[in-house]
């Protein structure tokens, strides 16, 4: 069997509601997809951050998660850090989406039993992606990307054929004020974000 891990990457959040302090609102993102993370069976879980916040993935990790300093905070620096180390397959997701399910993140490796790459979108019309997954070692092809700005057709274009990249079902990532009117109280989870919004969440 395929070992696979899932990297939640910490990478700068540029926008927070008014009102809240930035440090608190990345915090409170990252603690609640690294939570989710934790419940995800089958698969290994890490973080992936720059070394200057090495502090972020302290505050927010359980004690056996293991986390991974990058050069820059990039899905290409993390295959990058991961090569060698045993693992076969390497989704790394935006930490940013704090009420992802874990079902879409198993759609996100799932493909990688036939397909090289699969990369999942951000729901909309913008740009970016909420995650991309690799075999490894990743193929040569693949272009750098940056989780705010690629774009699957980008991806795919790059690709020796348009089959070896797949393209998974997107999900939201809270970059700006539009994004939290589509988070769903009913749905279980994103707990810190959830208090912060609230007004109930602890100050750092």
């Amino acid at each position: 069997m395929a070992r696979r891990v899932v990297v939640a990457l910490l990478g700068p959040v540029t926008w927070s509601p008014p009102g809240i302090d930035p440090v608190d609102w990345r915090a409170a993102l990252a603690e609640d997809v690294v939570d989710l993370f934790a419940t995800l069976n089958e698969v290994e879980t890490a973080v992936a951050v720059t070394p200057e916040d090495r502090w972020l993935a302290d505050a927010v990790v359980w004690p056996d998660t293991a986390v991974h300093e990058v050069p820059e905070p990039t899905p290409n620096a993390v295959f990058a850090a991961l090569a060698g180390t045993g693992y076969d397959q390497v989704a790394v997701v935006a930490g940013d989406a704090p009420d992802v399910p874990g079902l879409t993140i198993g759609k996100l490796l799932r493909p990688l039993t036939t397909r090289p790459v699969a990369v999942a979108p951000v729901e909309g019309d913008g740009p970016g992606l909420l995650g991309v997954a690799a075999r490894l070692p990743v193929p040569a092809w693949l272009p750098p990307l940056d989780l705010d700005t690629a774009r699957p057709a980008a991806v795919r274009a790059a690709a020796p054929r348009p089959g070896d990249l797949a393209v998974t079902p997107a999900w939201r990532r809270l970059r700006g004020p539009a994004d939290l009117a589509f988070l769903d109280p009913a749905v279980e989870g994103w707990e810190t974000t959830r208090a912060l919004l609230s007004g109930t969440g602890r100050p750092r």
